[in-house]
Formats: structure tokens, C-alpha cells, sequence
């Protein structure tokens, strides 16, 4: 039987299920992402003043960005893939997973988390554990490997050239030059990635036994958890990039101008 594409009848159905999944939090933790922004260009929040607190709660409002999820999603996610994903995040160890990842995306104090997660690893590795191994099967999984790295070059390249569009820096490169910058930097970045991944994730899921996260990896990689995670890694990183282009426009009406 050929999948059927879900109807904007579904909405609500779909909400349900960014709330079961706990991606809804996931959305709201772009908001958090929000102070790196600046830094791509060479700035600071500190450096808009006041202005910046109000120009980011309306462009990274919660509720926008969770409509935008959903008219994604009404057109792209089918029934059999949601229904599967909704039969393993309805489950006792589903529940438990999602309440432990949205509790980690909430931390505010990355670096802390960070720290946690690294001496969690450094004390795996001299116990020899392989939930190390484990953690590191997961991040496979949902992450999409080269796709991340992809995708959060084309966020910095948008925002960039939507810093340039509004005036708000100078480009010494042409759009090619740029993109051939950004793209020497894949090896250091995919390195940063996996390692902040596999931090992360440390974190997040310390409560969790082995047989219990190796449970979850055999899930992510059915080809409809694949599915549902390519899409929504896909939807988090156009939420992304156009928010930050937005957010380039309205900080160029208060910001200084630097040359990059």
C-alpha cells in the first residue's frame, strides 16, 4: 500500500506528535542558538544593546516557529512513518528518552553541560564501557553525518549574505570565494559537531542503561525513524537559516558595520 501524504486535517495530529516526540522543545532551543548568530560575523550580542533581547524574542517566537514546523510537516510527513514513530515514543522507554532530551536542549549554560558530558566520557573510556560506542551509534543515527555539516555551513552563508544584503558588513569575497571558505572549514566542523554530539548525548541520556539506549539505536535506524529524523533535521535547519536571515535585516537598522 503507497503511503499517503497526511492532510491538513491532520494538524492537530501532527502537533500531538512534536509534543510526544518532544521536537517542539527542540524548536523552541533555536531560540537559544540565537546568540551565536552575531558571532558569524565577528559581533556580539552586548553589541545592539538592549534592542537585541526584543529583536530576538520576536523573530525566535516560540509559537511562530512551531507553525512553521507543522506547515513543513503537513506536506512532507506520511501517515505509515508518523504512525510508526508514534508507536515507539508512546512507549514507557519512548516517554522517559523525550523527557530527558528536552530537559538536556533546555540547559541554557551550554559550556556546563559540556564540561558534565565530557567527564561522563573521560570516565566510560577508563572503565572501558561501551555505551560510548552506544552514544556514538545514536548520533549516526539522527544526525546525518555530512547533511549537518552541510546544512549549518548554508545557515552561516545565508546569514552572511543577508548581513551584506542590509548593509550591515562589507563582503571582500565574491559568493563563490565565501562558499569555498566556509567549506575548507568541513573537517574541523564535522570534528566539533561529533564531539558536541557525543557530549551531549552523554548528558542527556546518564540515567539510561546500555541495553536501554541500545534499544533506542535499533529504532532510530528503522527506514521510518530515518525518515522522520531527515525531515525534521531538514525543518530545524530552514527554521534556522531564516530566522537568522531576519535577524541579519533587523540587527542592521541598530548595528555597527564591520568589514569581513
Amino acid at each position: 500500500m503507497n503511503a499517503t501524504i497526511t492532510s491538513a486535517a491532520d494538524r492537530d495530529r501532527i502537533a500531538t506528535f512534536l509534543n510526544v516526540t518532544g521536537f517542539d522543545v527542540a524548536l523552541d532551543s533555536i531560540a537559544l542558538s540565537a546568540e551565536n548568530a552575531p558571532g558569524i560575523i565577528g559581533l556580539d550580542p552586548r553589541d545592539f544593546g538592549p534592542a537585541w533581547d526584543t529583536i530576538a524574542e520576536d523573530i525566535f517566537a516560540l509559537g511562530s516557529m512551531r507553525s512553521e514546523a507543522l506547515d513543513f510537516l503537513e506536506q512532507t510527513l506520511t501517515d505509515d512513518v508518523l504512525t510508526h514513530a508514534e508507536g515507539f515514543y508512546a512507549t514507557e522507554l519512548g516517554q522517559r528518552l523525550v523527557k530527558a532530551e528536552n530537559a538536556s536542549h533546555l540547559v541554557a549554560d551550554g559550556e556546563t553541560k559540556h564540561i558534565a558530558g565530557e567527564r561522563i566520557i573521560s570516565d566510560l573510556v577508563q572503565q572501558g564501557d561501551k555505551r560510548v560506542e552506544v552514544l556514538k551509534r545514536m548520533g549516526r543515527a539522527v544526525e546525518a553525518g555530512e547533511n549537518s555539516v552541510k546544512a549549518i555551513q548554508e545557515v552561516q552563508f545565508r546569514f552572511i549574505m543577508a548581513a551584506v544584503a542590509a548593509g550591515m558588513v562589507e563582503l571582500q569575497l565574491d559568493p563563490a570565494d565565501l562558499k569555498e571558505r566556509l567549506e575548507a572549514q568541513e573537517g574541523e566542523m564535522r570534528l566539533s559537531i561529533q564531539t558536541s554530539g557525543l557530549t551531549s548525548s552523554a548528558y542527556a541520556y546518564q540515567d539510561f542503561t546500555n541495553a536501554e539506549l541500545e534499544t533506542y539505536s535499533d529504532a532510530l535506524e528503522t527506514p521510518e525513524m530515518q525518515k522522520v529524523y531527515q525531515l525534521l533535521n531538514a525543518i530545524q535547519f530552514e527554521i534556522t537559516a531564516s530566522r537568522y536571515e531576519a535577524l541579519a535585516h533587523r540587527l542592521a537598522k541598530i548595528g555597527p558595520s564591520e568589514d569581513i
